[in-house]
């Protein structure tokens, strides 16, 4: 008996660690110092996407601004984070960055404060998004500023898009409307 419920017990503990492995797990803090929870985003897809305001990349606020403009009502949300991990391309303060995304793009999807997204110093946001072990889909390494990671309604990873790819790529766009 004390084996069958040592054996029903730990069934139920390994099932929930597994269920409870998603985005929506973390509180974060936005570009304004504010509390940003993931929980409130259960049921929506989301894309998170480091950011850099110095980088060939960075034209990519645009189409990020008109992907979140015209797909926001169908449960989906954008969330920046400015990252300074590559040569040095978000030099900038939390103000600094918010002005300039402001400013030259429009940006009013999720910006939250700079981290890290390589490295020791890695957030951990981006060791869930780029650990299996913990997203349950694959290892990963961010290349470079503007990677995007597509999380589901229950906050799993489904897939890692490369940071040349437009964000309003048809297989993106796809995926937004599925």
């Amino acid at each position: 008996m004390k084996t069958f419920l040592f054996f029903i017990l730990s069934t139920m503990l390994l099932s929930s660690s597994s269920t409870t492995e998603s985005i929506h797990q973390f509180v974060v803090t936005d570009i304004e110092g504010n509390k940003f929870d993931f929980s409130t985003l259960k049921g929506k897809k989301i894309m998170v996407v480091n950011t850099a305001s110095r980088c060939g990349l960075t034209p990519q606020y645009e189409k990020l601004e008109e992907l979140y403009t015209k797909y926001k009502s169908k449960n989906f949300v954008i969330v920046g984070f400015p990252a300074n991990d590559f040569l040095m391309q978000e030099p900038g303060s939390n103000e600094d960055i918010a002005k300039f995304c402001k400013k030259n793009y429009g940006v009013s999807f999720p910006m939250m404060s700079k981290i890290s997204v390589n490295g020791k110093k890695i957030h951990p946001v981006y060791k869930f998004l780029t650990k299996k072990s913990l997203n349950g889909l694959k290892d990963n390494k961010v290349e470079w500023n503007f990677q995007k990671y597509l999380l589901d309604e229950k906050g799993h990873l489904v897939r890692v898009i490369s940071p040349s790819t437009a964000p309003d790529d048809a297989s993106i766009v796809e995926w937004i409307n599925k």
